[in-house]
């Protein structure tokens, strides 16, 4: 089927006011699947171009991870000549995203309810919180380790009888970026219906207890606190890290069939009809026994080989690959999951649609490197222009 040039959301006109990685990570799905993103700075930048080593022309790894498809702009929302740059911004836009802290907004004089709902009706103005704006924690501020210390994730990750640990990437600031995406699509369908925008939330402690699945199944069928199980699944085995030869190897296996062929491939197909190991329920009562027997049986085995065999019988597992093996695996490369932009790199979109795709149309902006054009479309003279760089209220590259 031909490939409709532009993506699913062209014509869709963003402003991101979002800075570190909630907002920035929502606003960049948006880009890439084709709507024209505005990226709004404050003076001082966004403070993760300085999250390095390591930089490129001196901005961090981790600002670029996160902000392609992006015009970038400074302006100075603290004054009021920013503040009616952001309104002359507003006029024609669809999205509003932004993460400032409770009350920022409402202060200047640009609350949702006050004013953005009353002088542009079709707007979704996504914010990104920590807490939400009520409720015991309401308005504090929240980062992602935070979160996953006050939401329980900490407590479930780590070895059996270990400290919890945090997840060692930003799960609940992506997936808070990712809820915010589910929730701006959902407002503009709906305004396909009642031609009105609406007011979006997406706070980063509701992601949190949101990802708990299962333990908190588990907790509410069972009153038992779930307690740390390393790699191992509380609820399915064998569903863990098991040594062989060579290097870790993650089996698993999520039924009686699939155990049966993974016993028959190791060579021991009586395991599968054994009393301990008939069935999920017994296989969980004797995890150190199995265990033990699969990995007598892997010890054998180099890891890669045996993972392949292993797979392509029918048996759900991988090798455990570093970063750098990622980057290489030629099944990376073929899900175009890696971007180059010039001498940017980054990370495909893992959502392919069949006739509008994702495209990586420009690399993460510079600092204030489109102002002047983004304020030029909207008719400011460049005499205007110079007084406004003169006093402050934006900047330019």
């Amino acid at each position: 089927m031909e490939q409709i040039a532009g993506g699913a959301l062209a014509g869709l006109k963003v402003i991101d006011l979002s800075r570190v990685l909630g907002g920035p990570f929502c606003a960049q799905i948006l880009g890439d699947h084709g709507a024209d993103v505005i990226k709004v700075e404050p003076p001082q930048g966004d403070e993760t171009r300085g999250w390095g080593p390591p930089f490129q022309d001196g901005t961090a790894s981790y600002y670029l991870g996160i902000n392609r498809n992006k015009r970038g702009i400074v302006v100075d929302l603290t004054q009021p000549a920013g503040r009616e740059l952001l309104l002359q911004l507003l006029a024609d836009a669809d999205v509003l995203v932004e993460n400032f802290k409770t009350g920022t907004l409402e202060k200047w004089g640009l609350g949702y309810q006050e004013t953005l709902s009353k002088r542009f009706p079709r707007l979704v103005h996504c914010r990104i919180s920590g807490f939400g704006a009520d409720g015991p924690l309401g308005g504090l501020p929240g980062y992602d380790a935070v979160i996953q210390a006050m939401a329980g994730i900490m407590s479930v990750n780590g070895e059996n009888g270990g400290e919890p640990l945090r997840v060692g990437l930003p799960v609940v600031d992506m997936v808070t970026g990712l809820n915010a995406v589910i929730g701006i699509l959902l407002a503009l369908q709906e305004r396909q219906r009642s031609g009105q925008g609406q007011f979006v939330e997406a706070a980063l402690y509701d992601s949190g207890v949101s990802l708990l699945h299962p333990h908190l199944a588990n907790y509410f069928l069972s009153e038992k606190t779930p307690l740390r199980s390393g790699n191992a699944h509380p609820n399915i085995a064998p569903y863990d890290t098991y040594a062989t030869k060579t290097t870790p190897i993650y089996l698993a296996v999520g039924n009686d069939g699939q155990f049966a062929k993974l016993c028959e491939q190791l060579g021991q197909p009586g395991l599968a009809t054994d009393s301990r190991f008939a069935t999920n329920g017994a296989r969980c009562d004797h995890r150190s026994e199995l265990k033990a027997a699969l990995e007598g049986l892997l010890a054998e085995h180099e890891c890669k080989p045996v993972a392949e065999r292993l797979i392509r019988g029918g048996v759900p597992c991988g090798p455990v690959l570093g970063v750098d093996e990622v980057v290489a695996h030629p099944h990376t490369i073929h899900r175009q999951m890696l971007v180059k932009i010039g001498d940017y790199q980054g990370a495909g979109a893992p959502v392919k649609l069949q006739r509008t795709p994702a495209s990586y149309r420009a690399a993460p902006p510079g600092f204030g490197a489109q102002t002047i054009e983004v304020l030029s479309e909207l008719g400011i003279q460049p005499g205007e222009l110079d007084v406004l760089l003169k006093d402050g209220v934006i900047k330019a590259a």
